[in-house]
């Protein structure tokens, strides 16, 4: 197993458990809380993962929004804004905490996750076809 394919799983847990806290019922105690700090931790493991499948094809990084942008030209996010919105409500639910504002983005944490997974499926399938052989 590479070092890619590791990141690609662990990244995998991180979406699994993500997906897991978008089960519990919104009403439950901490389900909103609960489910931005998942969605804060997976989303810290996604742009690190692009950064680092990006550096593997000789696109250095620096900031979560270069790993986006570049992800986004590669091919591998098909949706430049929503990335970008998924990256200012990860900055907004890690500076500040408000009520309102955190039911905003725990109400669009299920496009993020869409978004993410796609993104991942289509880094496996890129990394399948080089592995392969194939261009």
């Amino acid at each position: 197993m590479t070092r890619l394919d590791l990141r690609l799983d662990l990244l995998g847990q991180a979406l699994s458990r993500l997906r897991e806290a978008l089960a519990v019922p919104a009403d439950a105690p901490l389900a909103v809380d609960g489910t931005i700090q998942r969605f804060e931790f997976a989303y810290e493991l996604f742009w690190k993962t692009l950064k680092a499948v990006l550096l593997e094809v000789g696109v250095d990084t620096a900031t979560p929004r270069d790993a986006l942008v570049e992800a986004f030209a590669a091919g591998w996010l098909e949706d430049d804004r929503m990335a970008v919105r998924m990256l200012q409500a990860r900055n907004l639910t890690l500076h500040t905490y408000d009520e309102a504002l955190a039911r905003d983005v725990y109400a669009e944490v299920p496009a993020f996750l869409a978004l993410m997974d796609r993104a991942v499926a289509s880094i496996r399938h890129r990394l399948a076809k080089t592995t392969a052989g194939e261009p």
